[in-house]
């Protein structure tokens, strides 16, 4: 019957967690969840509060789609460095002399002191110099260190001569791992952040943080009274959380896909392009970006340098670009206009790695019988090259930068590490 029809009048979502549907019937107005009759069950209200709690808001649309598959190898390794970090401080607190009755408080204190002292001096000294990363090699990096600053607080007890001075490296190791894992937590964020909601998704990891570490803390309650006085389990159960925090911290570097070039990632993609005109998507490159530090001879590259005087005329030559290149002992120097742009950057970066595998290509042939670099830089020196990869990008760049961008890669920003030297000149004129 007529008087019997349901009338639609309006819907709503919340994100893609739940949809509502405002129905008129008889006169009345009923809201229904799902466009069916009933409200939400307990279960589904108690999942609902987890996530407002503990997810960003708007998951999980407002988040990287890597995002739950790093949270969840994250939330483990963080599981297992709690734990270890447990035994480590259980070890400490003996070694400062807990239950000790010829141990004074005084000595304590001055042991903790000089332990946090000095962990504080190397956080600076690291933030100072702790120059470009890859982000996978920096994140690897911090955990291996923080897992070997424990098991030297773990062993310190059983070099009484030597506590103090084990303790001390131990903190300045631990204070690098806070430097090197704030600055991949900043960049992470960044990246999975969708609607600029940096704030939500930094204080949502800290409450799964904190989550992490209150489970490890239940636990720690019975797993303290079996290791006390038992150095054997004490390590036993330590290396089998390090092997846990280690393996799940590779496998959460692995599952991020970053969108944006740091020097690794512009290099394969690059080199692809060069090779078949094929672009990677970020998948692709990601996969193939080096987890460890490269330690293959190769030309190393400085971005954002100053000039050199001598090579002013030189690099002046054929260059309209509002960025110079220079080669010189085995290393590609980049110079950079004070007006130069992202995507200025972004062809200089390009042009200096592409500058780079043609030195390197060139260098190999020292291992021919009767070819040196001397011989071989006589024939085509470093400017000729320098010439040929302007000539180069202006052939291939605009196509290359199209594709990337096609590809679903971030040129509005990068990740490359430039220093803060701009350079102005006047450009030369025949």
């Amino acid at each position: 019957m007529e008087g019997n029809r349901q009338v639609v009048l309006a819907t709503e979502t919340y994100g893609s967690g739940e949809s509502w549907e405002y129905v008129a019937q008889d006169g009345a107005m009923e809201r229904r969840r799902d466009g069916r009759d009933g409200a939400s069950g307990g279960g589904n209200y108690v999942i609902g509060v987890f996530k407002s709690v503990f997810l960003p808001q708007g998951y999980p649309e407002s988040v990287s789609a890597d995002y739950m598959q790093y949270q969840f190898w994250d939330t483990v390794q963080a599981f297992a460095s709690s734990l270890s970090g447990t035994l480590a401080t259980q070890a400490s607190l003996r070694g400062v002399g807990v239950g000790n009755q010829e141990a004074t408080v005084a000595a304590a204190t001055i042991t903790w002191l000089l332990r946090d002292g000095t962990g504080m001096l190397g956080r600076i000294l690291f933030a100072w110099r702790k120059g470009s990363l890859s982000w996978y090699f920096a994140r690897l990096f911090a955990d291996v260190l923080n897992d070997f600053a424990m098991f030297m607080e773990i062993v310190a007890p059983h070099f009484p001569a030597s506590f103090t001075l084990i303790v001390c490296t131990a903190g300045i190791f631990k204070s690098i791992v806070g430097v090197a894992g704030g600055a991949t937590r900043a960049a992470l964020t960044v990246h999975q952040a969708r609607r600029d909601n940096m704030a939500d998704i930094s204080a949502k990891d800290g409450s799964q943080e904190t989550l992490v570490n209150l489970a490890g803390l239940l636990i720690s309650l019975v797993l303290i009274p079996l290791v006390t006085d038992n150095p054997a389990l004490t390590l036993s159960l330590f290396f089998l959380f390090t092997a846990l925090h280690l393996f799940a911290n590779y496998k959460a570097v692995r599952s991020v896909v970053m969108e944006t070039f740091n020097e690794a990632r512009l290099s394969i993609v690059l080199q692809q392009y060069l090779r078949d005109g094929r672009v990677l998507s970020p998948a692709d490159a990601n996969r193939q970006e080096p987890v460890f530090l490269d330690f293959r001879r190769t030309a190393s590259i400085k971005y954002g340098v100053r000039l050199r005087d001598e090579e002013l005329q030189l690099a002046l030559k054929n260059n309209s670009k509002p960025y110079l290149l220079g080669l010189k002992n085995g290393c590609v120097s980049v110079c950079l206009a004070p007006q130069v742009s992202v995507c200025d950057q972004l062809r200089a970066a390009s042009q200096a790695i592409s500058l780079r595998s043609l030195y390197m290509n060139s260098s190999a042939t020292k291992a021919l019988p009767n070819g040196t670099l001397t011989t071989l830089l006589s024939l085509k020196g470093p400017w000729e090259m320098v010439c040929n990869s302007h000539s180069l990008m202006d052939r291939m760049f605009e196509a290359f930068l199209k594709g990337v961008e096609s590809a679903g890669w971030q040129t509005h920003r990068t990740l490359l590490d430039w220093d803060e030297w701009r350079v102005q000149w006047k450009s030369k004129t025949n």
